[in-house]
């Protein structure tokens, strides 16, 4: 974090980074501790969703965001695209009991184990310290964590191989798979992605995504640090901020863009799900608004899910850039107090 040059900072309670900086054991504790709360968020949200769910109106006019995904996947519906809920509670308890497993995980990485990691229970557990000025450690970390991306997107296609997702062209559930070696279409939708209408174009994607990732993270995990370490290369650069910044910026990305996605896609965000597509508006800022009949929406003001899900993506994507840039450039050193002296100053009346 940045310090301004202080070599003995103090931070209020308030501060939660500044616990988790220089120290890799708890640096994993909040991480699995915010990873808890959102396992228990989605569980929770997901039965609040299915307790008020009605069978008689269509989900995309309920605001029913958890359901809605768990449908695109061919849960809660049989091989003829009709509702059943049969798996929902299941997997909405599960997230529950999960989200206490990831809280244990999170309090012993606080409260017991080795906070810094320098000794562990296996020999490579000091190999995940966090070292700043380290390029070497840094892209160690990256790499596993990019495998672990990677084995999620494999995850989504044997999925759709195996159990099948919904398909809105034909109205019912199917497998779908289109192999882990065509990449070619990849390139016919450099421009058009956003209209991509095929399911095996979408799983096509994530077999890409799976095999960048993956190799990306082995490339990560193997090679070192070649040549000198230059400012060039992040020297001096590299921090706890700056790593938060660069975070913040994927995040606020994809965001954006998946809104832009989820607003107009009926492939992948069907309409029996979602609602119909939405208009793009400009008043102080970007918001997206029903096209469609809401007259029998139910619940968030009555907007379709679509609606609800685009425009909160967009505004949380929206806000992690505004975060990503103010870390970014704390990480260069930029002072912000100084910033608001001199306007403090330039506000201040002439002395006679």
């Amino acid at each position: 974090m940045q310090t301004y040059g202080n070599p003995n900072p103090t931070y209020g309670w308030w501060v939660g980074n500044s616990v988790v900086t220089n120290r890799a054991g708890r640096f994993i504790s909040s991480h699995v501790g915010h990873t808890g709360i959102i396992c228990f968020a989605t569980g929770a949200s997901c039965l609040w969703e299915l307790a008020r769910f009605d069978p008689s109106v269509s989900m995309g006019h309920q605001s029913s965001i958890y359901l809605s995904h768990l449908a695109t996947l061919g849960i809660g519906f049989d091989e003829a695209g009709v509702w059943t809920g049969a798996g929902v509670a299941t997997i909405a308890i599960f997230h529950l009991i999960f989200s206490a497993v990831y809280g244990g995980a999170a309090l012993l990485h606080a409260l017991v184990f080795d906070p810094d990691l320098q000794s562990g229970p296996i020999p490579t557990t000091p190999k995940f310290k966090l070292e700043w000025d380290n390029p070497d450690n840094l892209t160690f970390i990256l790499g596993h964590h990019l495998i672990f991306l990677g084995v999620a997107n494999i995850w989504f296609v044997e999925w759709a191989r195996v159990h099948g997702i919904y398909d809105p062209a034909i109205g019912a559930v199917r497998t779908v798979f289109p192999g882990y070696g065509d990449f070619g279409m990849l390139l016919s939708h450099q421009f058009d992605f956003f209209t991509i209408d095929s399911l095996e174009d979408v799983m096509s994607g994530h077999a890409f995504l799976a095999f960048l990732q993956i190799s990306g993270g082995a490339w990560h995990i193997a090679t070192r640090q070649i040549g000198e370490y230059t400012k060039f290369k992040g020297a001096g650069l590299l921090s706890a901020e700056a790593v938060l910044s660069w975070s913040l910026a994927g995040l606020g990305w994809m965001g954006i863009l998946a809104a832009f996605w989820a607003s107009q896609n009926t492939t992948v965000y069907p309409v029996e799900f979602y609602g119909e597509t939405l208009s793009l508006k400009f008043g102080i800022s970007p918001y997206w608004v029903d096209t469609g009949d809401i007259s029998d929406c139910k619940y968030f003001l009555g907007h379709t899910t679509r609606a609800a899900l685009v425009n909160v993506q967009y505004y949380f994507g929206f806000f992690c850039i505004q975060g990503h840039l103010w870390h970014a450039l704390r990480a260069q050193g930029v002072d912000f107090r100084r910033i608001l002296g001199n306007l403090s100053g330039l506000a201040a009346p002439a002395a006679d």
